[in-house]
């Protein structure tokens, strides 16, 4: 089976792409937080921050999905990927 692709513009893949070395960053603070004995509340208040970023890259990747990837697959027949989605929007909101 040939791996799926979807085709970004430049801009949104800057965006996507910048916001996850953002979140990378904060993961590697958070390491070190761990590592320096931080105080406990200050370690979640980070993770909070990571998760929230990365839920902006799913929100922003999900509306990309919905708009473009979806509509094609359905106006070509391939009406399983209603399924698919429906599994993948169960594991995001878990």
């Amino acid at each position: 089976m040939e791996p799926r692709q979807t085709f970004r513009g430049e801009k949104m893949k800057t965006d996507l792409i910048t916001r996850l070395k953002k979140a990378e960053g904060q993961v590697k603070g958070v390491i070190r937080m761990v590592d320096e004995d931080v105080y406990c509340d200050d370690i979640l208040h980070q993770i909070s921050a990571i998760q929230a970023a990365l839920d902006a890259v799913g929100k922003q990747l999900l509306e990309r999905h919905l708009r473009g990837c979806l509509v094609e697959r359905i106006q070509a027949g391939e009406t399983e990927v209603v399924d698919e989605l429906l599994v993948t929007i169960k594991a995001l909101v878990k």
